[in-house]
């Protein structure tokens, strides 16, 4: 009963917080309201202020349970955001695209977003692990977890609904992962509808916040055997990430 109470309690602050945070961005627009709009594929002008409110939500709902993993989310976001406003007119995408131009001597902010992601996600696994492979296990996974979000983030709505459909198996199990699930759930479900009627666009910001929430709930909740099967996913959809793009942009028919 305590354990449902705790779910549910991190999903409606971490909801409640997204909408309070997305309402004072947008009454605030700090750097103007131009730094916070983008128009969409489909040529419409969408907003950015969900994105940070996203981040901010699922960093200190899963900060709650472990500082560490909280850390990393927040990472995340930070890192999406440079890409945000750094790579906004960067046509590149990919990992394949951004290696390839640090190859030649260009750092692209994908490639700092990449690498601070990795780097992040190896931090928290470190302190949230006690043995050495669990440790690289877990940063996998909470970086994995926030690039395959960000994979899927190619048209409205598709990476709010990813969120909630797979953090959705965390809440079923008992453990300190159901909270983390549970927060972004809530900041995924308090952006959905504005997100889907393309008047707000999370961005790299929360897409990445987002899935390392997620990433970190994955950590928290298994042993070896659940970080090798999580793993195993995230380096499956990184290597397939043109093909995972693409049925996320056919869903729908948009």
């Amino acid at each position: 009963m305590i354990t449902r109470m705790r779910r549910s309690a991190a999903f409606a602050l971490a909801a409640g917080l997204t909408r309070a945070t997305t309402a004072g961005l947008r009454a605030g627009a700090p750097g103007g309201r131009d730094r916070w709009e983008r128009t969409n594929y489909a040529g419409r002008t969408v907003e950015l202020y969900a994105g940070p409110a996203c981040a901010v939500a699922a960093a200190l709902g899963t900060a709650r349970v472990r500082p560490a993993a909280g850390f990393a989310v927040l990472a995340a976001g930070v890192c999406g955001a440079y890409d945000d406003v750094a790579g906004a007119d960067d046509p590149r995408r990919g990992f394949r695209a951004h290696l390839s131009a640090l190859r030649h001597g260009e750092v692209t902010s994908g490639a700092v977003k990449l690498f601070g992601i990795c780097a992040a996600g190896l931090v928290a696994g470190a302190l949230l692990k006690e043995r050495a492979v669990d440790k690289v296990l877990a940063g996998v996974v909470i970086a994995g977890a926030a690039h395959v979000v960000n994979l899927v983030d190619v048209r409205p709505g598709r990476a709010t609904v990813a969120v909630v459909a797979l953090g959705a198996p965390g809440l079923l199990r008992e453990g300190p992962g159901a909270e983390p699930a549970a927060a972004a759930m809530g900041a995924a479900v308090a952006v959905l509808p504005d997100d889907l009627g393309e008047r707000t666009m999370i961005g790299d910001t929360g897409a990445h916040a987002l899935g390392a929430a997620l990433g970190a709930a994955a950590v928290l909740g298994n042993g070896r055997a659940g970080l090798l099967a999580h793993a195993a996913a995230v380096v499956a959809a990184a290597v397939y990430g043109d093909r995972v793009s693409e049925v996320a942009r056919s869903v729908g028919g948009r």
